[in-house]
């Protein structure tokens, strides 16, 4: 694993790139009805295959473990947070919103602490 400063930081743009693009796909998989509409499959299809491929990337300078969390941390904290303005579902609950506030801590936290 390389570790200079210029390819560790791209990987972390990579990193925040695949769980933006998870983001899409999760959100846009209702849209494809089980994969039986065209266009919202291809959209969904290539965010997903967009997203692993950044993932597997960063994956070479970021630990797994580390990389793993921060990408699915994206994911859930988009989803939670746009699902009702994309998918037009009741927004969150004051309790909701601080549970996913401590996603959002728990990733920030694994990017500063090493």
């Amino acid at each position: 694993m390389r570790t200079n400063d210029w390819s560790t930081g791209v990987a972390w743009l990579m990193l925040i790139i695949a769980g933006l693009l998870e983001i899409v796909w999760a959100l846009s998989l209702r849209s494809t009805e089980g994969f039986t509409r065209l266009w919202p499959s291809v959209l969904t299809i290539t965010a997903m295959a967009l997203s692993f491929l950044l993932l597997a990337r960063a994956f070479r300078q970021i630990p797994p473990g580390v990389g793993y969390a921060v990408w699915v941390g994206i994911g859930a904290v988009g989803v939670a947070l746009l699902s009702p303005l994309v998918l037009r579902e009741p927004a969150l609950g004051w309790k909701q919103l601080a549970c996913v506030g401590l996603i959002v801590l728990g990733v920030v936290g694994l990017k500063v602490v090493k």
